[in-house]
């Protein structure tokens, strides 16, 4: 991928990378999360755009979102009704879009796909003017870790245009093992698998984070399919060699991490 046009989004400070986990629905209420995300968004430097990879999105080959603002997707059910009057009308980084289109062959376009909740969730508190101009990209799911890393390799470039990436998933994330009252500690399984993953971060092997999948203690518990993990995969590749802090950190319901990683 070459370099970006400084045109279309400029903003000469170089971004971070981020992973975060972005909770259950309910966090878009939550104070404790609120607190959390706005915390790390005051401490960002302030991008020109925001280039997101959801877990909620899983079309391959990539394909490109909306270039226009578009209505929210509620993408869950049973909820408080005040889920569903939730808006954030952030303006769409459409100069972006046509940049990723010439740099990267193969992207699809999808004009009329909404923001999911892996989306608006935390950007909503990560950025609460929405002001920040938003395009969300595809995780391409049925690739394999390896591609999955050199996909966000190829977008580490825009990191000095401007442009944040955040990868928007669960660290740990088993909707059947959840206690929904609250009750108990992180079990076992859990922070075992964190701490696999922070531990490869933190020491930069990326070979280990790449075999998650036969090396990591109790993934078979973290991940019962791993869409909400394989997110900080593109972020790792986007990232390459920057430090690593943890800015977000324990478990909420039980089980489900609230943690968030920076790259640089």
């Amino acid at each position: 991928m070459t370099r970006p046009s400084a045109e279309a989004f400029p903003v000469s400070d170089r971004q971070p990378v981020l992973f975060v986990s972005h909770g259950a629905p309910t966090w878009a209420l939550d104070p404790v999360a609120a607190a959390d995300f706005r915390a790390l968004g005051a401490a960002l430097p302030r991008p020109g755009a925001v280039l997101v990879v959801s877990a909620h999105w899983t079309d391959a080959p990539p394909a490109l979102g909306a270039r226009q603002p578009r209505d929210l997707l509620y993408d869950f059910h049973g909820f408080p009704p005040e889920l569903y009057r939730i808006r954030y009308q952030a303006p769409a980084a459409a100069a972006l879009a046509d940049e990723l289109e010439r740099q990267i062959p193969g992207l699809r376009r999808d004009d009329d796909r909404g923001w999911d909740h892996g989306v608006w969730v935390p950007l909503m508190h990560l950025f609460p003017t929405a002001d920040v101009p938003i395009l969300q990209v595809s995780l391409p799911q049925a690739w394999s870790p390896v591609q999955l890393f050199e996909f966000g390799s190829a977008l580490a470039p825009l990191r000095d245009q401007g442009v944040l990436i955040l990868a928007s998933g669960g660290m740990v994330h088993n909707l059947a093992r959840l206690a929904w009252d609250g009750g108990g500690g992180a079990p076992q399984w859990a922070t075992d698998f964190e701490s696999f993953v922070r531990e490869r971060l933190t020491r930069g092997d990326t070979d280990g984070l790449l075999a998650y999948r036969e090396r990591a203690p109790g993934f078979a518990l973290a991940h019962p399919t791993d869409e909400h993990f394989t997110p900080l995969l593109v972020a790792a590749g986007a990232a390459g060699s920057a430090p690593v802090a943890f800015p977000i950190e324990g478990f909420d319901f039980g089980s489900l991490s609230r943690l968030a990683v920076r790259f640089g």
